[in-house]
């Protein structure tokens, strides 16, 4: 069904995905080799420079979540990295570019972190998202991973970072697929959820159009290619089949689907050459944060760098623009 008017989600509105439907996705093509020239000319073909450069780098900022997902985090590591979502640029440079605010777009933690982001994230207007469902593998009992969703909600979360069971896609079994992303966007009630389909895990480009497919079929309200753990994470050929995936749910349903990579993106040059992707691949639109975020989090001390350059002319050490 071809829809009159597209829409993207407000904060409290869902993606209200539709029956499965494998007509959408059982015959996909995907041409490895032309997807693969078309992400290797993306960054070539278009560049950004000086106040422009400074004017992504800043949008990428507002769309990024900033992350920290190791052992070792602490209650005092979160409220850092939380201070650091609430000012990610120093007085220095926010004066420099004429800006009086920049924040994040979001701080994502694990469940047992929820309480402390969302507490120090008090009145900032910045969304905590926890990641679920025994990330990064996936690999419990279901019950134990809606378990895991309802807890992180309940502590504050407004996004939750699913992960799928990979096996589904390599089996083809879309049916199960299907049933465990609805039963995780149920548990998760108003909270956006995000589904992470491990690209690196699946084997096919056509495997990721499809994962892409049914997890939006089964009201996802954004996709995001990795964990961050998987040996290959983000890279720009996956995200353009899944860019094209968000383009074809969108013409058949009327809903505009947010898009997240992350994982391996490190730099300023990464967090540029992701929105080209998105500006030339599906609009303007999908530069927001509502449509589009950056799972990244050594990302934002390159950007902070390379700002302070554009206002000062001079490069300072790493030391200076530490995260938390």
């Amino acid at each position: 069904m071809q829809a009159e008017a597209v829409h993207s989600l407000s904060r409290n509105e869902r993606n209200p995905g539709v029956p499965l439907t494998p007509d959408w996705f059982d015959h996909i093509a995907v041409n490895t080799p032309a997807a693969e020239r078309r992400a290797a000319t993306l960054t070539t073909r278009r560049t950004v420079k000086k106040e422009w450069q400074a004017a992504w780098l800043v949008n990428a900022i507002r769309c990024m979540d900033l992350t920290t997902l190791s052992g070792d985090d602490t209650p005092d590591r979160v409220r850092r990295l939380c201070a650091k979502a609430r000012q990610p640029l120093a007085d220095r440079i926010l004066v420099g570019l004429g800006l009086d605010r920049v924040t994040t777009g979001a701080v994502c933690v694990y469940p047992t972190m929820v309480s402390t982001a969302v507490k120090a994230l008090a009145g900032s207007g910045i969304p905590v998202a926890s990641v679920a469902t025994g990330f990064p593998a996936g690999l419990m009992p279901l019950n134990l991973r809606l378990a895991e969703i309802l807890y992180a909600v309940d502590q504050g979360a407004e996004e939750i970072d699913i992960v799928i069971t990979r096996a589904h896609v390599l089996d083809g079994n879309w049916s199960a697929l299907y049933d465990e992303v609805a039963a995780m966007r149920e548990a998760a009630g108003a909270a956006h959820l995000k589904a992470i389909l491990a690209t690196g895990d699946l084997k096919t480009l056509r495997n990721v159009y499809k994962a892409s497919m049914v997890a939006m079929q089964a009201g996802a309200d954004f996709i995001k290619t990795s964990t961050g753990k998987e040996g290959v994470n983000a890279t720009l050929p996956v995200s353009l089949v899944m860019a094209r995936a968000l383009r074809d749910y969108g013409a058949r349903t009327g809903f505009r689907i947010g898009f997240k990579p992350a994982g391996g993106m490190k730099t300023a040059k990464d967090a540029i050459a992701w929105q080209i992707l998105m500006k030339e691949e599906l609009g303007n639109d999908w530069l927001r944060p509502d449509l589009f975020r950056l799972g990244a989090s050594s990302m934002l001390g390159d950007i902070e760098r390379q700002l302070e350059h554009h206002v000062t002319g001079r490069y300072a050490a790493s030391s200076r623009h530490a995260l938390a």
